[in-house]
Parts: C-alpha cells; structure tokens; sequence
C-alpha cells in the first residue's frame, strides 16, 4: 500500500540567479487542478522563484501550451498540471499517452518540464494526490522542474546545432601556419 512506503526527496534546489517558470494547467477538475496549482505556486516560491499561470481546455493542449512558450517566451522551465479520471471510453487512454508522450518527447529535447498530470481511475485517487497537506502532485512537478533547471545550469547553456560548432567560433585548418583562423586563405 503506498501510504505506508516511505520515499526519499532530493532537497530543494538553490540557485545563484531568478528562476521563472510557466505552469500550465488544464483545470477541467477545477477543484483537484486548483490544489495542484496551490502545491507549484508554493514549492517554486520556497525556491526563491516566480511564476506565471495559464490555463488550457484539457491536458491534451497543456504540451501545446507549453511549446508555444517556450518558442515565445523566456521562461526557464514548466509545469504541466491537471487530471484526466478513467471514463467509460478509450479516450482516457489516448489522453493519457499522448499529453505524457508529448510532455516526455519536450524534455528530452532539453525543456525543463515536471509533468504533474494525474492519471487516475476515481476522483477519490485525484483527490489524495492533489491534497495540499499530503501528497500534493503539484508540488512536486514544481520541484521536479526545478531540479532540472539546477541541473541545466550546471552544465551551462546548449550550443545549438548536433555535432557541429556554431559559425561565430573559429576554425583552424590542418596546416595553417599563418595565423589566420577563420578558414579563409590569403593570396
């Protein structure tokens, strides 16, 4: 039973510069997605950071949202929350995969993203996870986007590009003696 396990939580991460981050809900539970809610807002402000809040219709636009964002805006990392509950269809099951797929596909592309979207089969399971004095989902997507941003200012900012170096470096060439580093030769 999970309420008698015990887990480990990495302690809150420090940061040396602001962080801000976008959480993005879909509150179509609206008292389960406002718990979430209430559980980011306090962990990313026990970080030291800020926040914005948009709203979504369901948890299928949330990746969307966020990809819009972060084309668009400089936030440093995301929340993704709200709550799909098992229906009577096979719609739970595509919900479900496809916003997780897009959220997980978003971060191994380098976006800083805790996926806070619960997937659940009664709204009394919503409930125990969005309790803001238990376990509170919300809070700890905050946390888990916030460790990944300590971690992608640890290891410094991505040089764009796979594999090759950016046009403003210089290039040396194999045999060049002349001092000349940008690859052009001289007559």
């Amino acid at each position: 039973m999970a309420g008698t396990e015990s887990h480990y939580i990495l302690p809150r991460p420090e940061f040396d510069e602001p962080v801000k981050l976008l959480i993005v809900v879909a509150p179509y539970y609206k008292d389960i997605a406002d718990n979430l809610v209430a559980g980011a807002k306090a962990e990313i402000e026990a970080a030291g950071g800020s926040w914005d809040l948009i709203e979504v219709p369901g948890a299928l636009e949330v990746p969307t949202a966020i990809n819009i964002a972060d084309r668009r805006s400089n936030f440093d990392g995301y929340v993704a929350l709200g709550c799909v509950i098992r229906g009577e269809t096979t719609h739970y099951d595509t919900v479900c995969n496809d916003s997780s797929r897009a959220i997980q596909l978003m971060g191994l592309q380098g976006l800083c993203i805790g996926n806070g979207i619960l997937t659940v089969e009664n709204r009394k399971q919503a409930e125990v996870r969005a309790d803001p004095a238990d376990q509170n989902k919300g809070g700890g997507a905050a946390a888990a986007a916030l460790h990944l941003i300590a971690l992608a200012r640890k290891w410094g900012a991505q040089a764009k590009g796979v594999g090759f170096k950016p046009r403003s470096e210089n290039i040396i060439l194999a045999g060049d003696t002349g001092g000349d580093t940008n690859g052009s030769t001289s007559a």
